[in-house]
Formats: structure tokens, sequence, C-alpha cells
């Protein structure tokens, strides 16, 4: 298991998937096709998501901790032309990269996870956006027929990120408490504790899947084990949840789904 990714290779991995993205748009013949895993949308109603919503945390994040939501971005009118689309898409990528960098990890800034365990910094914006952008990505690709596995540095990262700042609350969790472990296929492990203080999630150690010292040792009640990318693209729902290998009460995951934490 590799450690969390640092700010520069996140910014590095940032502009590396926007090029893969804007390479899959390059090589469709067309961009009214429906995206098979955003149904609502064709490739180019993901062009303009990809690229505005870009611009949009690019406004957020120069705008400081102190924006009290995140900000629409300037020149959000795409072209319709291709090539001219896609130059747009790649200025997209820039202003949000030129805003992290300013910025740096460590500054505030408004983000939509208030009560996860991920921080509401630049850091964790640039930590999420990279899966947003490999997500779409691999949407991109999907719709023109090339879809390829996540990388596996940023599948990895994307495990423990999505079980961070999608997967804990301090909601009450409206069922009997309750463990379920992930693995990644070659090393990498987390569990999520679901209980009436909330949910939350922590990294296993490498030796055996035993928790550390000090945190909770109960039975697991249901795991799921696969790639890391796979692990990625069924948290997301890009692939069915049963794609991966499951273990104990596979209700649970249907109880986690419905699960509403806001």
């Amino acid at each position: 298991m590799t450690e969390t990714l640092d700010f520069p290779e996140l910014l590095r991995l940032i502009d590396e998937r926007s090029a893969a993205f804007r390479a899959a748009i390059a090589s469709a013949p067309s961009l009214d096709v429906q995206v098979p895993t955003c149904p609502e949308w064709t490739l180019l109603d993901l062009v303009h998501h990809l690229g505005g919503g870009r611009r949009a945390w690019a406004a957020t994040v120069a705008a400081g901790p102190d924006a009290s939501g995140k900000l629409a971005g300037e020149g959000l009118a795409a072209p319709q032309e291709r090539e001219a689309l896609l130059a747009w898409l790649a200025e997209s990528t820039q202003q949000m990269l030129d805003a992290l960098r300013e910025a740096g990890p460590e500054r505030g800034c408004w983000t939509w996870w208030g009560s996860s365990q991920s921080p509401r910094t630049c850091g964790a914006v640039a930590r999420h956006q990279l899966q947003e952008i490999a997500m779409h990505t691999y949407d991109a690709q999907l719709t023109v027929g090339a879809p390829e596995p996540l990388p596996e540095e940023v599948a990895l990262d994307g495990v423990e990120e999505f079980l961070f700042t999608c997967c804990t609350t301090t909601v009450a969790w409206p069922h009997k408490p309750a463990v379920v472990d992930y693995h990644v296929t070659g090393g990498g492990s987390w569990r999520q504790l679901v209980s009436a203080d909330g949910s939350r999630a922590f990294r296993l150690p490498e030796s055996g899947g035993v928790p550390a010292a000090g945190e909770d040792s109960e039975s697991v009640d249901v795991s799921a084990r696969g790639t890391a990318s796979d692990l990625v693209l069924a948290f997301y729902g890009r692939i069915p949840l049963d794609s991966l290998k499951l273990e104990g009460d596979r209700h649970l995951f249907d109880l986690l789904e419905e699960w509403d934490m806001e």
C-alpha cells in the first residue's frame, strides 16, 4: 500500500488524467452519443460538466477559505467546434491547477464535505478533483469503446479518498452497528464502522488486516475485495458491486447505498 499522494503528485496526475480525457473526446466520432455511465448526458454534456466544473473550482480555491459556497467560474460558455472545445478543456484544467498551486495544500477552502474525515483544505480539494476527473475520463473512454482501468496510483488513493470523503459522517446509522472491510488485491485494506455515532473509516495495517492498537476489533459483517480500480469504479457506480468478491452480509451494501448521510 502506497502512502497518500503528495500535493505535487496530485497536481501532476490531475494534468495527466485531464489529458487522457481530452484524448478520448478527440477520438469520438460524435459528441452527441449518450454516455452509458451517465445516461442523462451526451459526451458534449460531459465535456461541459468537466470543463465548467474545473473553472468553478478554480474560482472557489482562489476565493480563499471565506467563500461561502462553490463559485461560478469565468468563461463558462464552451465553444462548439471540436478543436476549440479541446483547447477550452485544457485551459479549464490549467485554471484549476494554477489556483491550487498558488494556494498550496494547507490553505482552507470551501468544500461540500464539511462533516467528513477529509479536511477542508486545498490539498483535499486536489485529492478529490483527481478522482472526479479520473472517473469522468473512464466515462469518456467507455463511451468511445476504449475503457481503461484507473491508473494504479490514482485508484489506490481513490479507495481511501472515497471512504474518508464520501462515507464518513456524524449522522446516526439507522440500523444495528456494522463493520465493513474493503481489500485491494495485492495490498491495502480499510475498515468502515457504522453505528449510532455515524460512520468513520480507517486504514488497516499491512500485517494481516488486524486493527492497530486503540482501534475497534469487532468481527467483520461484510467485506469487498478487488483491484483498486474495480473498487473505486464500484464505489462510484460505474461497475456492479457484484463485480467484486463479496463475503458476509451482502444486504449491508444495499443499506449503505440507501443511507442518507446528510
